[in-house]
């Protein structure tokens, strides 16, 4: 199998699409090597010259973003992948081995770096925020809260650390929001709006609640999921305790505030989801280094 088509099968085993991938890397490296390519190197590097380097972690974490990498480096060299996505690393630890003509190397180097780097920590965080519901029952979603252009990406860091993800975009499920709410004159014309527009239940109809008193009204127009906005613990005990008494097959979502520290007391309320923007619009980076490999083994 070329280069090219081993990293399209890795790309598709790990839900992501290859047309997609192959643009964002193409802007991506065209936006950081500019018109005339890479000054540096070009005057001080030989022509002839190989490099064999290693992507080394330098923190503990959850390793994402090797598909890319492997995009990356199909034009450039061998790439050698020492872990798979979702595996956990310790500092010092070699993530990969590429090796090829030192210009080319160098060229994908930052872009690379800050993709593994940036994606690795997505999926680092989400790992804290799973490990700490865990037997709970309660899983770690997403929200639409991502980097522009890098939302794919991000919501597979997220699977990679074992969170769940949430609608892709506004066009794959229904999230009533207040604002959609005030538009339409309140929760239940919201509800009904929506269920009447897609009739054979084909479209989640998602509702958000600040209240008791909302979450009753979206029951009873027949929303299926419930987004419990910046409810506190009591609330969303009384929440959980009538949902499950009288609608048990409705899923409830926790959102608004929730931190790491409180991830298990909300969790054990009994919702279905914790709703987390932080995993994609704040999770540090892992550092991940690019350093020349002496090591064969």
């Amino acid at each position: 199998m070329s280069g090219a088509n081993a990293a399209d099968t890795a790309l598709r085993e790990a839900g992501l699409d290859s047309v997609e991938v192959r643009s964002l890397l193409r802007a991506t490296l065209a936006e950081d090597l500019g018109i005339v390519g890479d000054l540096t190197s070009a005057a001080t590097v030989p022509a002839e010259a190989r490099l064999r380097v290693a992507y080394v972690a330098r923190g503990a974490g959850v390793v994402c973003g090797l598909p890319v990498l492997a995009v990356l480096a199909e034009e450039v060299g061998d790439l050698d992948l020492m872990v798979a996505d979702g595996d956990a690393v310790v500092p010092g630890q070699r993530v990969a081995v590429l090796e090829g003509p030192a210009r080319d190397v160098l060229r994908i180097e930052r872009t690379s770096l800050n993709l593994l780097g940036h994606l690795s920590g997505v999926a680092t965080a989400t790992r804290a925020w799973v490990d700490a519901v865990e037997g709970t029952g309660a899983r770690i979603r997403d929200t639409r809260k991502t980097l522009p252009m890098l939302r794919s990406l991000q919501k597979y860091a997220v699977r990679c650390g074992g969170g769940v993800n949430h609608r892709r975009g506004l066009d794959d499920a229904i999230l009533v929001k207040d604002n959609h709410v005030s538009a339409a004159g309140g929760i239940g014309p919201a509800v009904d709006a929506a269920l009447a527009a897609h009739p054979d239940g084909s479209v989640v109809v998602q509702v958000e609640v600040d209240s008791l008193d909302q979450l009753d009204e979206a029951l009873a127009h027949g929303a299926t999921q419930v987004l419990l906005d910046n409810f506190g613990t009591d609330r969303l005990v009384a929440a959980v305790e009538r949902v499950r008494r009288t609608h048990p097959g409705v899923l409830l979502e926790a959102s608004g505030g929730l931190t790491l520290a409180r991830a298990r007391e909300v969790a054990a309320t009994g919702v279905d989801f914790l709703a987390v923007g932080a995993l994609t619009h704040s999770s540090p980076a892992l550092d991940i280094g690019l350093d020349v490999d002496t090591d064969n083994g």
